[in-house]
C-alpha cells in the first residue's frame, strides 16, 4: 500500500522543501477540523483569453436564482440538459493578481502574476491534490494550444505551482502522456519508446545524483529540486508498473489523432481521453486542463477558426461567431467529463456525484483586464455540499481566493484565507471563510 503522502514529504524534504508550520503554506487555518465528506475529486478547466460574463449568465438575469426556467447563452447551450448541475458565479475579483493579458500562475493561485514571472506560492489545484483521497499521480496537468508550440514545447509551465518558484508541467503532446501512464502496458513502438525513456531518465537520475554531491551546499538544495524531477518521474513509473492489470481496463485506444492529426483539436481531444482516463482509473484525482495553457496564444482550426494567438483576445465574446465556437467545443468537453465519470459506479451513485469541476478563464472576464469581475461555473455538487441549477450574483468585493479556500474547507481542511495575509484581505476581501452563497 503506497503512503502518497508520506512519500511527497520525503520527496519535498530531498528538494530542499520541507513542510514547515503552517503545513500548507499560503493558507490561514483555524484551529478546529474541517467537517468529514466532500469532493473524491476536482477538476480546473481554464480556457485562455477571457471569460466575458455574457457569454454565460442567461439574458435578463440580473440577479441570483435559479436556472431552471433560464435559457443558457449560446456558447454554453451544450449544457443546457445538465443545467441542473451547474452553479455559474459572476461577481468574483481578481484585481490583486493583475491579470492583463494572463494572470498566469495567479489564476490558480490569487496572487500577481506575470508573464515570465515564477510563482509565489503554490496553487489550489496542487493544495487540492494534498487533501483528496490517494492516487499515484496526485496531480495532472495538461495544455492544449496549437499544433507548432504543443510540438516545439510539449512541456510548459504557466499555471499551477507547488509552492514558490515550484512551477508543475502541463503535457501538451499526447503520444508522450500516454507513454508515461500507458507505455509499459503497450506493445510495440510504443513499448520500446517507454522502456528507451524509462532507461534514459533513470540514468540521468544516477548521473545527476552523483554530481550533485560534489556541489557546494549552496547549490546542492537548487540542484536537488532538478534531481528530484526525474525521481518523480522514474517513481511514477514504477507505481504505475505495479498496477499493469488494473490501467489496462482503462488505456485509450491509439488511433490517427495521436500519430497523424489533421488539426490540433484532434491533440486536444486526445489529450481530453487521457485525462478522462486517468480519473476513471483513479491514477489521479486532480486535473487542471489549460486550454491555451495559461498563454496568450491557442489554435482552434479544427473548429474552422482560422484567427489564432494573441488576435483572438481583441475580439469581443458576446454575439461573437469565433467565440462561440470555441466555447461551444468547451461545453462539449465538460460534457464529456461529465457524462464518462456518470458511467462509472461509485458508492451508491456514481464517479461524478463525488466530482466538481471550475470552469473559468486564467485571463478573468477578457484580454486587458483589471480583473473586476471573474466569472466562474461549477459544474457538481458533490454529495449535495454545493447549491447547483442557480446563478449567483456576488457584489464584487470578495477575490476568487474566498472560491478556493471554499473548495478547501468542503475538501476537509478549515481555514479562513488561500494566499492571502491579513494585509492583503484588508485590501481585497471584504469578508473571510467560504463563500457561504455558494454552499448548500
Amino acid at each position: 500500500m503506497i503512503n502518497r503522502r508520506k512519500l511527497l514529504r520525503q520527496m519535498a524534504a530531498t528538494a530542499g522543501a520541507a513542510f514547515s508550520a503552517p503545513m500548507l503554506p499560503g493558507i490561514s487555518h483555524s484551529a478546529t477540523p474541517a467537517a468529514s465528506g466532500g469532493p473524491k475529486r476536482i477538476l480546473f478547466f481554464m480556457q485562455n483569453q477571457g471569460f466575458d460574463p455574457a457569454t454565460c449568465i442567461p439574458a435578463g438575469m440580473a440577479g441570483s436564482g435559479s436556472l431552471a426556467k433560464a435559457k443558457l447563452p449560446e456558447p454554453i447551450e451544450a449544457l443546457e440538459p445538465f443545467k441542473e448541475r451547474l452553479h455559474i458565479i459572476n461577481g468574483l475579483h481578481g484585481i490583486h493578481t493583475s491579470p492583463s493579458h494572463s494572470a498566469f500562475f495567479g489564476a490558480l493561485g490569487g496572487y500577481r502574476g506575470s508573464d515570465g514571472v515564477p510563482p509565489s506560492g503554490p496553487t489550489i489545484d496542487y493544495e487540492l491534490s494534498k487533501l483528496l483521497p490517494e492516487t499515484l499521480l496526485p496531480h495532472l496537468c495538461i495544455g492544449m494550444d496549437s499544433m507548432e508550440n504543443m510540438k516545439a514545447k510539449p512541456t510548459v509551465a504557466n499555471l499551477s505551482a507547488s509552492g514558490a518558484g515550484q512551477p508543475i508541467f502541463m503535457h501538451s503532446n499526447p503520444n508522450h502522456l500516454y507513454q508515461m501512464l500507458y507505455g509499459g502496458i503497450s506493445d510495440g513502438d510504443i513499448r520500446k519508446q517507454h522502456e528507451a525513456r524509462s532507461s534514459m531518465f533513470d540514468r540521468i537520475e544516477q548521473l545527476a545524483t552523483a554530481q550533485g554531491k560534489s556541489l557546494p551546499m549552496a547549490d546542492r538544495q537548487r540542484y536537488g529540486q532538478y534531481v528530484q524531477g526525474f525521481n518523480d518521474i522514474n517513481g511514477l513509473r514504477t507505481r504505475l508498473g505495479s498496477v499493469s492489470d488494473h490501467l489496462r481496463n482503462f488505456a485509450p485506444k491509439v488511433d490517427d489523432r495521436y500519430t497523424n492529426p489533421a488539426f490540433e483539436t484532434d491533440w486536444h481531444d486526445a489529450l481530453l481521453d487521457l485525462g478522462v482516463s486517468a480519473l476513471k482509473s483513479g491514477i489521479t484525482s486532480v486535473l487542471t486542463i489549460g486550454s491555451g495553457r495559461g498563454e496568450i496564444f491557442g489554435s482552434w482550426k479544427g473548429l474552422g477558426v482560422e484567427e489564432q494567438g494573441h488576435n483572438l483576445g481583441h475580439m469581443d465574446q458576446p454575439d461573437n461567431p469565433i467565440w462561440i465556437k470555441i466555447r461551444q467545443y468547451n461545453s462539449r468537453m465538460l460534457v464529456k467529463l461529465m457524462e464518462e465519470l456518470e458511467s462509472v459506479p461509485e458508492g451508491s451513485g456514481t464517479m461524478m456525484d463525488n466530482t466538481l469541476i471550475v470552469y473559468t478563464s486564467n485571463n478573468a472576464d477578457k484580454q486587458h483586464t483589471n480583473g473586476a469581475t471573474w466569472p466562474m461555473m461549477l459544474l457538481g455538487n458533490c454529495g449535495g455540499i454545493f447549491k447547483t441549477g442557480c446563478f449567483t450574483q456576488l457584489d464584487g468585493t470578495r477575490p476568487i481566493n474566498a472560491l478556493y479556500s471554499t473548495l478547501l474547507n468542503v475538501s476537509g481542511l478549515q481555514c479562513d484565507r488561500f494566499n492571502m495575509s491579513e494585509k492583503m484581505a484588508a485590501k481585497f476581501d471584504s469578508g473571510s471563510g467560504p463563500l457561504r452563497e455558494i454552499l448548500a
